[in-house]
C-alpha cells in the first residue's frame, strides 16, 4: 500500500505480518515477541545487530517493531531523502534475518528483563489480568504477549524458524510506505523485494465466542503504592454495525477532560488522577472497558462511581445534543490529528489491511461517526452495559473477590 503525502518531508516504511500472540499455542506463547526482537540481529547483508541500527541512526531515522495479539510491525521513519535505504533495511531484516543462535542465548535475557519491567509497572500490566479473565487463560486472546520465564528460557532456533516459515507469509504480509514518496519508484523496489516470497497459506486463530453468564472478579495480589482496576463487557468486533456508536459511547463516558467519569471520578470525588475508557477490536470479538488508579482504601468507591456512571447513561441519563456534538467532534479532532505524520499513516493503512482486508479512510470513519444519533448510543449501553457481562481486574493488595463481586451490578 502506498500513500503519498503532497505536503509531507518524511516517509515511513511498514511491513507488518498478521500474526501475534493469539496465533500461538500455550507452549508457543512469547515466540512471536521474541521473534520480533530476533529480527534486528542480524542478515546476510547486514550480519550484526550493530550494524543494522547503525545504517539507521545515520540517517536520524525513528525506527522500531511492536508485536501486539494480532499483528507484527516493523518500521522505520526517515527524512524523505533516505527513504532508499530505510525500505532496503526493513526489508532484508524481515526478509533475510539469520537468526543467530548466540543471539538468541543473549536475547533471552533482555526479554526477562524486559518481562521484570512490566511487572513493576502495574498500569501497564492491568490489561493481562483482564484479558485472562474476559478470555479465559486457555485462550490465545488471554494470554500475555510476552509470554512466561519458562518459554522464553525453552525457545530453540528451530522454534524461530518453523514460526517464520509459517506465519511470515506473502498472504500474510502488507507493506506500507507513507510521505514524500515516487509511488512508482517504491513500487518497483518493493516489488524487487517481496517479490521472490514463496506462496503459502498464512495462520488461522483460534475464534473466541463470549459466553458469560454472570459478574467476575480477577485480583493479582501486589504491594502496590496504587490499585490498578480495569472494569469492562465484551463488545463488538469489527466492522459490526454498532462499531462507531460504541466509539461514541466510549468517549462520552471516558473520552477527554470532560467526559462523564473524568468529571464524576476525579473532578468530583477525587478518587483518581487518571480515569479513562476504551475499546478492544479484533475480527471475531472485542470489549469495553474503564481503566483507573486509585488509592487502596477507595477501590470499592471507585468501583461504584463506575458502575453508577454505566446505569446512568443506559436507564436514565439520556445523552443530549450538546455532549453527542462534542463527543463526535472529539472523536474526529484527534483522529485528525493523530492521522497527521507519515508513520501514523502508514501504521493506519498496514493494520487495517491486516484487520478489515482493506484500508478505512479517515472520510469513511469521521462519516460513520457522524451518523450515530442519541439514541444509538443509549440503545448499544444497554445491550452491552449489562450485570451478567461485567469482568473487574485488580492489581493491589487486594484479598478478597466476594466483596467487589457484590459491587458488580448494573
Amino acid at each position: 500500500m502506498l500513500v503519498p503525502m503532497l505536503d509531507a518531508k518524511t516517509a515511513t516504511v511498514v511491513v507488518m505480518a498478521g500474526t501475534g500472540s493469539r496465533y500461538e499455542t500455550k507452549e508457543e506463547n512469547g515466540l512471536a515477541h521474541f521473534l520480533e526482537h530476533m529480527f534486528f540481529k542480524g542478515t546476510k547483508k547486514r550480519p550484526s545487530a550493530r550494524l543494522i541500527s547503525e545504517e539507521l541512526d545515520a540517517l536520524g531515522s525513528v525506527y522500531n517493531a511492536f508485536t501486539a495479539k494480532d499483528r507484527t510491525a516493523y518500521y522505520a521513519k526517515v527524512s524523505s531523502r533516505y527513504l532508499d535505504t530505510a525500505l532496503d533495511v526493513i526489508s532484508d531484516i524481515y526478509l533475510n534475518s539469520t537468526l543467530p543462535g548466540k543471539e538468541i542465548a543473549k536475547e533471552r535475557g533482555a526479554i526477562i528483563q524486559e518481562i521484570d519491567m512490566y511487572e513493576d509497572m502495574p498500569m501497564r500490566t492491568i490489561d493481562n489480568v483482564f484479558d485472562e479473565l474476559i478470555f479465559g487463560g486457555e485462550h490465545p486472546l488471554g494470554r500475555t504477549i510476552l509470554g512466561p520465564k519458562e518459554n522464553i528460557r525453552a525457545f530453540m532456533r528451530k522454534d524461530f524458524a518453523s514460526y517464520l516459515k509459517h506465519h511470515y507469509t506473502p498472504e500474510n504480509t502488507v507493506v506500507c510506505v507513507a510521505g514524500a514518496i515516487s509511488p512508482n519508484k517504491v513500487l518497483t523496489a518493493v516489488k524487487k523485494s517481496f517479490g521472490r516470497i514463496k506462496k503459502s497459506a498464512g495462520p488461522k486463530f483460534v475464534p473466541f465466542e463470549a459466553k458469560q453468564i454472570s459478574p467476575r472478579v480477577a485480583i493479582k495480589e501486589k504491594k502496590t503504592d496504587q490499585t490498578q482496576l480495569m472494569i469492562g463487557v465484551p463488545s463488538y468486533p469489527y466492522a459490526h454495525k454498532d462499531e462507531y456508536v460504541l466509539e461514541v459511547l466510549s468517549t462520552i463516558l471516558g473520552g477527554g477532560m470532560s467526559s462523564r467519569l473524568f468529571l464524576e471520578v476525579r473532578e468530583k470525588r477525587g478518587l483518581a488522577y487518571s480515569v479513562h475508557a476504551m475499546v478492544e477490536k479484533y475480527p471475531d470479538t472485542g470489549y469495553f472497558a474503564v481503566q483507573a488508579g486509585v488509592e487502596h482504601g477507595k477501590l470499592e468507591k471507585a468501583v461504584s462511581t463506575i458502575l453508577a456512571e454505566f446505569r446512568k447513561i443506559k436507564k436514565n441519563n439520556k445523552v443530549s445534543g450538546a455532549e453527542l456534538k462534542k463527543a463526535k467532534a472529539h472523536i474526529k479532532g484527534t483522529l485528525t490529528l493523530a492521522l497527521e505524520t507519515s508513520d501514523a499513516v502508514a501504521a493506519h493503512a498496514a493494520t487495517s489491511l491486516i484487520s478489515l482486508g482493506r484500508i478505512r479512510t479517515l472520510e469513511e470513519i469521521i462519516k460513520g461517526i457522524d451518523k450515530v444519533k442519541a439514541g444509538d448510543v443509549m440503545r448499544v449501553a444497554k445491550d452491552l452495559l449489562r450485570t451478567e457481562g461485567l469482568n473487574l481486574a485488580i492489581i493491589g493488595p487486594h484479598l478478597n473477590k466476594e466483596n467487589f463481586l457484590t459491587l458488580l451490578r448494573v
